[in-house]
């Protein structure tokens, strides 16, 4: 929501925004942002708080640790209640932002992922030749060589194997 804005757009949206996050996430920001002026004097640097954007922000998981409470529950028992903690990274820059982003924050055109199976070609992309033409001696083409043939599963070997040890019984 908040990634490569502004700051002051992003404590703008933190503000208005309807989440119960939001206060905690604004706080945070803040002090980034306090953090970023003061490591900035310290270095001799002069920064301009308004020309900071959000680098990266995000939220994970902290620890548990003597964090345990108990739940009543049904029979006079109580339930184990573990309480996490959360850990808000926000990362400011001053450095000037990609020549690609957007005034919306997104980076450039992005080509969309390409699966595997796309990559492999499913079994409408590339029919696998039939069997029974190399038995009725016809002449295979070469194209059929080179692509390599996928290997069955293994329920479809059994079966495959069960019909041709039917065959030879009946013949």
């Amino acid at each position: 929501m908040i990634r490569g804005k502004n700051v002051n757009q992003a404590l703008a949206i933190l503000r208005y925004a309807n989440k119960r996050a939001a206060l905690g996430i604004e706080k945070c920001v803040k002090s980034a942002i306090a953090n970023a002026n003061e490591a900035a004097e310290k270095a001799n640097i002069s920064v301009d708080p308004d020309d900071l954007w959000l680098k990266a922000a995000y939220v994970d998981r902290g620890p548990t640790k003597n964090r345990s409470r108990m739940r009543p529950a049904p029979q006079g028992r109580a339930y184990r209640e573990r309480r996490h903690f959360c850990h808000v990274t926000i990362l400011v820059s001053s450095d000037q932002r990609d020549v690609q982003t957007k005034a919306d924050g997104k980076a450039g055109e992005a080509k969309p992922a390409v699966s595997k199976r796309a990559k492999r070609g499913g079994a409408a992309a590339a029919p696998r030749a039939k069997r029974g033409a190399s038995k009725a001696g016809a002449v295979e083409t070469p194209a059929a060589e080179e692509k390599p043939q996928k290997k069955a599963s293994k329920a479809a070997s059994k079966l495959g194997g069960a019909l041709r040890r039917k065959k030879k019984t009946d013949e």
